[in-house]
């Protein structure tokens, strides 16, 4: 599949490569492994895959699409072994790292600032055992994946803003998602912001103080999804099911009775 494109475009120069040595093969868990170097194995399948520097990207990612949908996404990027963004390494990281219950998954994302221009990138925050790390694509290779060895969130986050002064990037927003259930089959989206802080307004104080208490939430499993709604609040806006019954004429008394029925023969007089 790769010969084709190659020959047609010259983008695709020096990817002929794949066509004739094999696809990446699909990292396999083993009960031998450490977290870390199964992380790490994931890491560099993604990374056998390629940056994609073309400019177009070869799968659609909707990040309001079911967490079902998005898995699927991922099982045709294995299949396919075209290169990635930031955005598809986060799908995809998700859906290797299913079924080990011990790794939490969730998204940080990054809104920064050079000449005169903004950006945007993803990774996939990672925290396990008291540790945390995590996994992407970058055409940058420290603003990618990072060793499961942050004490804290914050760590973590700070990490990657430092990686990003290197560059001449100032980081205006950092946002932190929810974690990502450990069921491919699951309708429910990923919660990409729960938390949004404007980190170039606030001390780096200020920032470990919210990024700690968030952190500290997530781990006690207290935090819903933004976009969920109470029972309640549902059943107020839709419409009942049950069918509609008139409403009963309120009942008389004896007496309004007799005066009604007395009226009624006067008239008939």
């Amino acid at each position: 599949m790769w010969m084709g494109p190659a020959l047609v475009s010259p983008q695709w120069q020096g990817w002929g490569w794949l066509w004739c040595t094999g696809m990446p093969p699909v990292p396999n868990y083993k009960l031998s492994m450490s977290v870390p170097e199964w992380l790490q194995a994931i890491q560099t399948y993604m990374k056998m895959l390629q940056y994609n520097h073309t400019g177009t990207q070869f799968f659609e990612i909707r990040k309001t699409r079911p967490l079902s949908g998005l898995m699927e996404t991922a099982k045709e990027m294995t299949r396919e072994s075209l290169p990635i963004k930031c955005l598809e390494a986060v799908i995809l990281g998700i859906y290797l790292t299913n079924g080990q219950p011990s790794v939490e998954r969730f998204p940080i994302s990054f809104k920064t600032h050079f000449s005169g221009n903004y950006f945007h990138h993803v990774v996939l925050g990672i925290y396990c055992n008291g540790r945390y790390g995590s996994l992407g694509m970058s055409r940058r290779s420290d603003l990618m994946d990072k060793p499961l060895t942050y004490r804290t969130l914050s760590d973590l986050i700070f990490e990657f803003e430092d990686s990003y002064k290197k560059y001449l990037h100032s980081v205006k927003k950092v946002k932190i998602g929810l974690y990502v259930p450990h069921e491919p089959h699951s309708f429910q989206p990923i919660e990409w912001k729960q938390l949004v802080l404007n980190v170039s307004k606030m001390m780096r104080t200020e920032v470990r103080k919210e990024l700690e208490k968030f952190a500290r939430d997530m781990r006690m499993k207290i935090l819903k999804p933004s976009s969920a709604h109470s029972p309640m609040k549902d059943r107020s806006r839709g419409k009942s099911l049950s069918p509609r019954r008139r409403q009963a004429s309120p009942q008389r008394r004896p007496g309004e009775e007799k005066l009604c029925g007395d009226l009624r023969a006067a008239s008939s007089v």
